[in-house]
This record gives structure tokens, sequence and C-alpha cells, in this order.
């Protein structure tokens, strides 16, 4: 990797500048262009390592994602420091995206867990200089256990380069601070190699969204990748009428658990004849309609509404939500039967609130 130029120092502005504690300067002594463009460079320097490493990225790098398909136990990634924090990083990747794999602090190895480590694992150490005290004082012990090594370092020539069985280089890099000390060019192109390792192999892999979604089941991801029959209201709990009834009779029904907007309306088959919605209601009452409340639903129901399928992935509906404007749909099972309702109240979090706002339509 080639050396990249010194990062500029931030001057303060003419004058003595005021300090704050801590050693810094208040900001009102530095020009805000200054600042930006230190920024700047330091954003331009990490991106530059990292386009330069796809450009040379060699069979290295085949040999390792090889490794990595052939694990049948873990990959145990490890390194200390900054390296340590991103090969935290890259284990929990490759976990939730197939690849079974954790974390080995080195120096806690040293202290009895080394025994996490099996001889069918596969290890994925982490060092720019190759030569750091905890890595090196680990590799004997791997070594013994032969277990194969992928490292992550700047020399094929460095102690963790000789004990690797694969090395994808990382090169000689300048880092991002002022000082070119501070680790961030390097743990960002490790970040980045660890990444493309991963992704590559779980593809690879065949990883589905059936797999991502199993492995991430809770919070606004998970949820995406739920199926609408997780997240739907069951028809014992939808509020249901005939296209016979009346608007007033199906108003005035007692409401079930969760209130919902909507009514579906079956015809004497248990087949979707159409949907009604409180949005629907309302619109009656806003063009003085009043004497369609005694009519049947069915007149002023809306016909052949849009539906979803059972098996659909939730991000998918969310989507026709969106796209539609609705706040309801209704999921119909393998023989087009209502099976249950999609309520937008139920889906805070995956819908936008732009969407959440806008006026609703039960109309496909």
């Amino acid at each position: 990797m080639r050396g990249l130029p010194s990062m500029p120092t931030i001057p303060p502005r003419a004058g003595s500048p005021r300090r704050l504690p801590g050693g810094g300067v208040d900001m009102d002594d530095v020009h805000d262009d200054v600042v930006l463009e230190h920024g700047r460079s330091v954003l331009r320097a990490e991106g530059e390592a990292v386009l330069h490493a796809a450009k040379v990225l060699d069979q290295s790098f085949c040999d390792a994602v090889q490794l990595l398909l052939r694990c049948t136990g873990n990959v145990v990634v490890t390194g200390i420091g900054k390296a340590g924090l991103v090969a935290r990083k890259i284990s929990a990747t490759l976990a939730s995206t197939g690849t079974p794999s954790h974390f080995l602090h080195p120096a806690e190895a040293m202290h009895g867990d080394l025994g996490a480590v099996r001889a069918d694992d596969t290890v994925l150490a982490l060092s720019q200089s190759g030569e750091t005290e905890e890595i090196t004082r680990l590799l004997p012990h791997l070594a013994a256990r032969r277990v194969p090594i992928v490292a992550l370092t700047a020399r094929r020539e460095s102690a963790l380069g000789r004990a690797a069985d694969v090395v994808v280089p990382t090169g000689s890099l300048r880092e991002a601070c002022s000082l070119g000390l501070a680790p961030s060019t390097s743990t960002s192109l490790m970040l980045a190699l660890g990444d493309a390792v991963a992704l590559v192999v779980s593809q690879l892999r065949r990883f589905t969204p059936e797999d991502f979604a199993a492995r991430h089941p809770g919070g606004s991801l998970g949820r995406q990748l739920m199926l609408v029959e997780d997240a739907m209201r069951p028809l014992a709990e939808c509020r249901l009428a005939t296209p016979s009834d009346t608007v007033r009779d199906v108003f005035v029904r007692p409401l079930p658990p969760r209130r919902t907007g909507a009514v579906m309306i079956l015809d004497d088959h248990g087949a979707l004849a159409g949907i009604f919605t409180d949005s629907d209601l309302a619109r009656l009452f806003e063009r003085r309609h009043d004497a369609a409340l005694d009519e049947p639903i069915g007149r002023v129901m809306t016909r052949r509404p849009t539906t979803l399928p059972i098996g659909t992935r939730l991000r998918d509906a969310v989507a026709i939500l969106e796209a539609r404007r609705l706040s309801e749909l209704p999921v119909l099972d393998a023989d087009g039967r209502p099976a249950g309702l999609l309520d937008i109240v139920d889906l805070v979090g995956l819908v936008s609130p732009e969407v959440l706002a806008a006026p609703t339509s039960a109309a496909a």
C-alpha cells in the first residue's frame, strides 16, 4: 500500500487563541474552512486507502475466502487495541451473515480463553504491524493446535505474516491523524477488508433473506424480514361484515380488542368481497351522504381492494403501504380467502412518518 501524505494541522486565527481545559482552543478562534479541510483530508486518506486496496486485491483474498468457506468450526477473530475493536465487528458480521464466529482477546487467551479455540476452527488475526506482542505470543499455541490462520497485516515478512497460512496484506500506510500515529487509516482498511471477506463468504454460502431473518429477529431490521402472517391481525380479531349489512349496523357493533380502521366484507363463501375503512365513513359525512348509513355496505365498499398473499415479506408489504398510501391490507390464504389484516398502526418504526400522516384509501 502506498504511503499517504501527512494530514494538515489546524492553525488558530491570528492573535492569542483562548485555551480550554484539556489543552484545546476555542472554536471561535479557528477558521471553519480549515476545520472542514482537515475533516475532508481524513476522509480522503481513509477512502483512498480502501480504493487502492480494491485495485491491488489479489489471489491472497481468494485463498482467505476459501479457508473460511472450508472451516467446519468457528472463525475465531482476534486483535488487540483498535484492531481488536475492528476484530469484534468483523466477527459479528461473519456470525450474522452465515459464518459461525466469535472474538478471542489475545491477552485473555493466555489466561484460559485459548480453550475456546478448537482444531476445526480458523483464526482471522488483525495486526497492522504484525509484531504486536499479544498476537505474537498467541501464534505458537495456535500452531500447536494446527489451526489455520488468515492474517490482515501490513507485511508478509512480519511475525504474524510468517505464521499465517494466508496473508491479505494491508500494505504500508500513514495514519490519518496529524501525528500519523492514531490507528485510523489502518483500522478503516482492516474493517473494509474484513467486511469484504465476510460478505463474499456469505454470498458463496448462498445466504438467503430467510437465513438473515433467522439471525435478526429483533428490532426494526428483524421486523422488516418477518412475513406478513407474523405481524397481521388474525381473522378472529378483525372487523367483518357481509355485503347486506348496513353501514350503521357495522359501525355500532362492539370493536375487537385491538381497534382497526377497516372492515373486511365477506361473501357467502367466505371470500373477500370488498373493504370499507374509517376514511370511507368520514367521506360519507363530508359529502353529506347520511342516507348511505342505512344502505347495505356492499354498495359503498371498495371492491377488489389491494391484498397480500400469505408468505409476503413484511418489508414488501410496507413498500406497498407507502407507495399506495394505504392504512390496511387484507392478507389472503392459499385459497384466496382472508386470513387476517395488516394494519399500519402495528408497523410504527417500519413506515415513514409522512405515510402515517397522509390521507389513505382502500383502493388499489
